[in-house]
Order: structure tokens, then sequence, then C-alpha cells
């Protein structure tokens, strides 16, 4: 009778919501406006030994894509795994700009909780509404600061004792400081001061080969430096408290390189980013090469620690994205081919709504408000590069034109194995009337999947 009521109550207990056999933790990683400059992506000049030793342990996505190209809405996307059009998160949450997610959506935090789990954010998070995105502990302090970030995750390491957890690291390197990249600031003397030569910098196409230029690529190099020796730090945190073995690691970037021709584009190196993932147990050294959308990675988190997600209703949705936890240990898996990509604003004033889809083989773009001139961030109109061009009256910015970034048609179709850096449009081309036909079919059903409220436009023009 004992042996039963004993047999009976682990059932019981084992069937209870949010009870694992194995606790299940996640850490996510967020670098701050870094592209794909990092060793383990090719970049021959980036120091980056921690996150180059992440991926030897992990997968390495080699088409990893943002869903925004700007830091609160691409966070939004990553906490909801909806497009910003759809979780609401539109642009900055800071100051007078104020952009919130829509309150009837749940973040990770919210999604997580009933199942026991602890969430936590260190450093940047830049969402709002809290109700949103409830974290148990916000650790504030200096973002760039990898001494600081390292205890204050062994902190919360300890804190958790038995819990299942969700941490996210908010890095905020490498992305502009008021002037530069706050490498004149002070740091703990044991972070590494890495130096580079700007002369001897590759300078990226859709950028000028500028003095100016070289010297902001230096200091943003020196940035990235700074941001792998924070994640060796935390990694490091991570193992000292046992937890390698039971933890889901993410590591990430919001949005491409801070530089115009990236960060707020949806162009290829505003949106096309690292993304490693390390599941305990997995094949090390896997390069995976399906194409995938960061709106994966709730599904991907909610997969890897059996919660389901938020079921559809009156004031439901569905996620568009998929887990990943199946194709980790996979190079080519089949059916992961194209990409979608939504932008409103970066702060308020900058508005010009865009809609992407990208496949391996050609990206079409629809600027809903091609009749504006796109708009700068207000960091990258102060930058010396940008001044630069303005000052000299440069007809090209690096292999595109000037006039071209500032005044775009309604729609923009690229032939990236012809193309790759998106300089002649094929939209108007009879030979590729075809492709744009139903890559445009293709984004508008994603568009009214997603409730696209922009759709209005379609109605109305």
């Amino acid at each position: 009778m004992r042996r039963w009521f004993l047999t009976w109550a682990v059932t019981l207990v084992v069937a209870l919501p949010g009870f694992t056999a194995e606790r299940k933790n996640v850490l996510l990683l967020i670098a701050d406006d870094l592209g794909l400059e990092v060793g383990c992506y090719g970049d021959k000049v980036a120091k980056t030994p921690h996150i180059d030793a992440l991926a030897k342990s992990g997968t390495r996505f080699t088409h990893g894509f943002a869903s925004a190209a700007s830091c609160s809405a691409s966070r939004g996307t990553l906490l909801t795994g909806m497009p910003t059009h759809m979780c609401g998160q539109y642009g900055h949450a800071h100051a007078e700009h104020n952009f919130h997610s829509f309150r009837h959506v749940k973040g990770l935090p919210a999604l997580l909780a009933p199942a026991g789990y602890r969430s936590g954010v260190i450093a940047k998070l830049h969402v709002q509404p809290p109700e949103v995105y409830p974290f148990d502990v916000a650790y504030g302090g200096n973002g760039r600061n990898p001494v600081q970030i390292a205890e204050q995750a062994r902190k919360f390491f300890a804190d958790c004792g038995d819990k299942p957890f969700f941490l996210l690291v908010g890095f905020t390197d490498p992305h502009r400081a008021g002037k530069g990249f706050a490498n004149e600031a002070k740091y703990p003397p044991e972070v590494p001061v890495v130096r580079f030569d700007p002369q001897t910098l590759p300078v990226p196409y859709f950028l000028p080969d500028q003095p100016e230029v070289r010297a902001e690529l230096a200091e943003y190099y020196q940035a990235v430096a700074r941001l792998d020796h924070g994640v060796g730090l935390v990694l490091q945190e991570l193992a000292n408290a046992r937890l390698h073995d039971n933890t889901l690691v993410i590591f990430l970037s919001d949005n491409g390189i801070p530089f115009p021709g990236a960060k707020t584009t949806l162009y290829d190196p505003g949106i096309h980013l690292p993304l490693i993932i390390r599941k305990p147990g997995q094949k090390p050294g896997i390069t995976c090469r399906a194409m995938v959308s960061f709106t994966d990675l709730v599904p991907t988190i909610l997969d890897w620690c059996g919660v389901q997600p938020p079921p559809a209703g009156k004031k439901g949705y569905n996620l568009p994205g998929r887990s990943l936890l199946s194709v980790l240990e996979r190079e080519n898996p089949d059916g992961w081919e194209t990409i979608f990509a939504s932008h409103q604003f970066h702060e308020i004033t900058m508005y010009y709504p865009m809609r992407v889809i990208r496949t391996r083989t050609h990206k079409y773009i629809l600027n809903i408000a091609h009749a504006l001139e796109y708009p700068h961030a207000s960091d990258l109109w102060a930058s010396p590069t940008w001044q630069g061009i303005l000052r000299r009256g440069d007809r090209f910015m690096g292999q595109r034109e000037v006039a071209a970034y500032l005044k775009r048609p309604k729609e923009e179709l690229y032939d990236l194995e012809k193309d790759p850096n998106e300089l002649t449009n094929r939209a108007s081309d009879p030979n590729y009337t075809n492709i744009r036909d139903e890559l445009r079919r293709q984004l508008l059903e994603w568009r009214k999947k997603t409730q696209d409220p922009w759709l209005v436009k379609e109605i109305h023009e």
C-alpha cells in the first residue's frame, strides 16, 4: 500500500504544471549594435576569443536575422517572439520616445513564470511596460563594465537556489556613447584594453574609406573586444556555479554595426547578425545554414523549458516563429529558406515603415512611406562618419549613392547571388517580374498572418 502511494505521489508531482525532472535554465546574452565583426564569422581583425569559443562548443548560425534593426524594437521581438508591428514595440522605449509593447502581449518572463522560473535582467533591457516584461530581478549599473556584470550574474545564479532561471544579460557594448564608444572611460584594471590600428582595418562596402571612418572603426573594434571579455566572464560564472550542464546559452546582437548604411536599415548589414546557441550535451562545433529569424528565439526557449506558447483567443495570438532545437545539430536542414523583417521607428522622429522578405537568393523591401526621406538615428547623424560625408558633399557612401540611400522607391528587389551588397534595384526589371510578384505575395500573406496594422494603407492607397 505504501509503495503504491509513493508511486502515485511521484506521478502526480511530475504531472504538475512547471515540474521538470531536470532543471533547465536559459542564459540570453545580447550585444548592443554588434554586426558580423566576430572572429568565428570570418572577421580577421576582431578579437573575440570567448565568443569564438562559445561557437566551437555549440552551434553557429550562418544566416541569423534580426526582425528589426533598432534596439528597443529588436529586443521586443526577441522577448515576445513577434515582429514589431505585432507586439507593438514600434521604437525606443526610453525618454520622450516612450514606445510600449501592447499590454495584452506576454514577454518571456511572463511566459516562464507559471512554470516556476525566476527571471532576471542585467544592464540593458530597453523595452516596456513592466507588466509585459515582469522580470523578478533587475540589476542596474554600467552595461559596459564586464567585471560588474559578471558579479551581478554570480549573485543571480546563487540567489536562484534550486529554481530554474531565465537570465538576460544586456551588454551596452559596442553601442556608441555620447561621444565615441566609451573607450576612454575608467574600467577595472583586469579589463583588457585592446587597441586597433585604423590603417589596417577593412572598410565595409557601405562606408567611405576616409580617415574619420577608419578612426571610428578602430574605436568600435575596441568596444567589441571589451564585450567579448564580458561574455567570457559571465560564462565563467555560469561554469563556477556548476550550471553549465543544464543551461541553454544564446548569444546574439540586437542590430547591426552602428554606422550609416547598417543600423536602422533592413539591408543585410542591419539585420544579418551573429547567432550562437549552445545546448547542453549537443554535438559541438556545428555550423548551421538554416535561415532563422530572431522571432524563433521565444519558441526555442519555451521548447527547451517545456512551456507551451500562449493560446490564441480574443486577445491571443499565434507566435509566427518555430523552435530551433531540432536543427541545432544539422548543418543544412530543409524548410528553413525564408525570413521576414519589419520596421516602423527608431526614435519617435524617425517614422519610416518597411517590410521585408528575404530568401537565400533574393530580398524584397516594401517602403510603405517611400515619399519620405530616409531618417537618421541621432547618434549616426552626429557621427564623424556621416558629418564627413556631409562636409565633403560626397556623392557615394562606399558603393551606394547617398541620394539612393536617402530617397528610396516603394519597392526594392535585389538578386543576392549577383548583387550581395544590395546595390542594383531589380523591382522594375521585366526579367524579375515573376520573382518580385511572388515575394510580394508571400510578404502580404505574412503581414496578414501577423496582424500588420499598416495593411490599412493598402486599402486607402
